[in-house]
């Protein structure tokens, strides 16, 4: 395959666990401009938390300046929600702080529940988040246990559909929804209208618009492309 990366190239990766979307793009930039021996722009088009997995859209060279488009794409994810806990940070991030009871949690409830979140609402975004307040990232302040504000933000949740449940305990959900829905405040909102507690354990993006994580590659599979 012959790719222009200073015209520019779109390129589909599946992102592993614990990898930062920027760990993506510096990993690319060192790899294409080691390749082309000069510097390039690389960018991705949308964070994924570094203990979510799946589809980071990168783009190279003159489209770069495409980024905004995809960032407005209807995202979807896979989401694994536990009951009956909470933790500061909403997923796996930080240990669970307070337990809840969970034996009243039924599908039947969760499908109620389900229908309340369909459409255009306010989230307040997790502190352990990227979110800027006051020009400094709120993850900084949160991880000093500094008490921060968030405010809430305007998000649009398309459809949510069970894929399979373990009832009381889990939950695994798909989720297509609007740019900025943090699906960690999901699980935190889930949790508080079940009368539980709950937080999300495992998520992997799988489309972005018509980009779809079938089509994706491994950073791995990349560098042997280059090379």
């Amino acid at each position: 395959m012959n790719y222009d990366f200073i015209a520019g190239e779109i390129l589909l990766f599946n992102k592993p666990l614990k990898w930062t979307s920027f760990d993506v793009v510096n990993k690319v930039r060192y790899m294409i401009s080691h390749k082309i021996n000069r510097k390039l722009k690389v960018g991705h088009a949308g964070t994924l938390d570094p203990l979510a997995s799946g589809l980071v859209i990168l783009c190279t060279g003159k489209k770069t300046k495409q980024i905004i488009n995809f960032q407005n794409l209807e995202k979807e994810y896979i989401a694994t929600f536990q009951f009956g806990a909470t933790t500061p940070s909403f997923d796996l991030e930080t240990e669970i702080d307070k337990h809840y009871p969970n034996k009243h949690i039924t599908k039947a409830k969760i499908e109620e529940v389900i229908k309340t979140f369909i459409g255009e609402q306010e989230q307040i975004p997790p502190v352990f988040s990227a979110k800027k307040i006051n020009g400094k990232r709120a993850y900084i302040n949160a991880r000093k246990g500094i008490e921060t504000k968030m405010r809430p933000s305007i998000i649009k949740i398309y459809n949510i559909s069970i894929i399979e449940e373990s009832l009381p305990d889990t939950i695994t959900i798909k989720v297509n929804c609007g740019k900025g829905t943090y699906i960690r405040a999901l699980a935190r909102d889930f949790g508080v209208k079940l009368d539980s507690g709950a937080h999300l354990i495992k998520l992997k993006r799988t489309k972005i618009g018509d980009y779809n994580i079938n089509n994706a590659i491994s950073i791995k599979d990349f560098e042997k492309i280059i090379q």
